[in-house]
């Protein structure tokens, strides 16, 4: 029941204007907010139906005790979701109406002329298409097992492997209960659209993280070497960290800050579930870290995702916040630009990644173009992922060197990435393994080390069906 009680407290803070839906949900002490905000967000998105439905069959009239969005969302779970899941009294009186319900359904398929769900809502509402033709990505936690051992975990459980996709066209080919291992990323497997694996057995326990590819990026290209001091500057909710932890092996140091303390509770359950062990998590501005505190000597690199407009993440509902205005993109970038270049005052940094879920200019180029002028020739920008196929806007000479991700592009989420290495005789940054790939005449031209892995026998927990 806490689950469906979480839900309506948000639909009513969103109703009085509280915040938007994600602040709302990471503020619920719900501990499960992926679960919470998909429940969410497609009972905001059949809302209109919803309250079609309701009112027909008159609940609210016969149910007075029975709040509204209360309402909503076991509506919603009972004829559209999983199935309710909840016990006591509300299942109960859910369950007791829905015939009447599942007869006012019917009569507004009919009334409507439609034959599904789906096409009750309108255009608007509906699943963007986007969103719609992004796959599910799937993240091995080398922590815990490894791409073989997960590989064959699926298979037993029906699914049918593919091998790795020689192009982006086979991701988005995908069906049924088909997977691939991804053409870029080594640990990355990829299955259709809207997969669901909230409650496989391979998640709830750690062994898989459910991560978008291009949020994958920018631990990747960071790439620390194992015994690394690593600074991850904005870290909630967790998986760039624990991906950091992964690459790592769990040898070195992960300085994890964030300054929600809800959000940093919810990380920590979510890295002790990944066997994250190199972290320390602080509740902490990143801007009021000393750069010359004696604990932060030896950091060597840096991930930076900071508050940005979230433009480019296609599963945000149209409905949830307002396309950020001039006024708010300028504060933005100037947050953006303050946090980038305290990142680079660290004095044993090497290497810094800058990344945003992002669309606009004014959060990307244009605020790594104009931290390299204030740094002078301190920091070079690495034209890393040389085969990566979208690049940076041509808004200064070399933007080129950074990264774009997009559904059109990629089959991502809209994404940006920068990665920033420090200059000088002596002070060179470890590069990457895609930057040292074109250097290395074992590997083809455009192509990279991890992207075509070799497969690995590791010896780790695996976990039985």
């Amino acid at each position: 029941m806490a689950l469906y009680s979480a839900a309506a407290a948000v639909l009513e803070g969103l109703e009085r204007g509280d915040g938007g839906i994600k602040s709302l949900v990471y503020n619920s002490r719900f501990p499960h907010v992926r679960q919470l905000y998909a429940l969410v967000s497609e009972t905001l998105r059949y809302a209109p139906v919803l309250e079609k439905l309701l009112a027909g069959a008159a609940l609210l009239q016969a149910e007075k005790k029975l709040p509204p969005q209360l309402a909503k969302v076991l509506v919603y779970d009972l004829l559209f979701g999983k199935g309710l899941k909840c016990g006591g009294r509300w299942k109960a009186l859910a369950r007791r109406h829905r015939a009447r319900l599942e007869a006012e359904l019917a009569r507004l398929k009919v009334q409507q002329k439609v034959s599904s769900n789906e096409d009750l809502l309108a255009p608007t509402q509906a699943a963007s298409p986007a969103a719609a033709q992004v796959p599910r990505y799937v993240r091995v936690n080398t922590l815990k097992t490894c791409v073989d051992d997960v590989v064959d975990f699926f298979k037993r459980q029906g699914y049918s492997y593919l091998g790795q996709a020689a192009s982006v066209e086979e991701l988005s080919a995908l069906s049924g209960k088909k997977f691939l291992l991804d053409l870029h990323l080594p640990e990355l497997l990829v299955f259709p659209p809207q997969t669901d694996f909230h409650d496989n057995l391979l998640y709830t326990s750690g062994h898989i993280i459910l991560q978008d590819k291009a949020s994958c990026l920018p631990a990747f290209l960071l790439h620390p070497a194992p015994g690394s001091h690593v600074i991850d500057a904005c870290a909630a909710p967790g998986n760039k960290t624990s991906h950091l932890a992964a690459l790592l092996g769990n040898k070195g140091q992960i300085f994890a800050f964030d300054v929600d303390t809800k959000r940093l509770a919810t990380m920590n359950t979510m890295l002790m579930r990944a066997g994250v062990t190199s972290s320390q998590l602080a509740q902490q501005d990143f801007l009021t870290v000393d750069p010359g505190d004696p604990k932060y000597s030896r950091v060597s690199h840096i991930l930076l995702d900071p508050s940005c407009s979230g433009s480019g993440m296609v599963t945000r509902l149209p409905r949830d916040e307002a396309a950020p205005s001039a006024e708010r993109l300028r504060a933005l970038a100037g947050f953006q630009r303050r946090v980038l270049s305290h990142a680079l005052s660290f004095p044993a940094l090497q290497r810094v990644v800058y990344s945003t879920c992002s669309l606009h200019q004014e959060e990307n180029e244009d605020v790594v173009h104009a931290v390299l002028q204030e740094c002078g020739s301190a920091f070079r920008l690495v034209d890393a992922f040389p085969s990566w196929p979208c690049r940076g806007f041509a808004a200064f000479p070399g933007a080129e060197s950074c990264l774009r991700a997009s559904p059109a592009t990629t089959l991502t989420q809209g994404f940006f990435v920068a990665v920033l290495e420090r200059c000088g005789e002596g002070a060179a940054a470890p590069r990457s393994l895609l930057v040292a790939a074109e250097e290395n005449p074992q590997h083809g031209e455009g192509t990279e080390p991890a992207a075509a892995p070799k497969k690995r026998k590791r010896k780790k927990q695996r976990v039985k069906e």
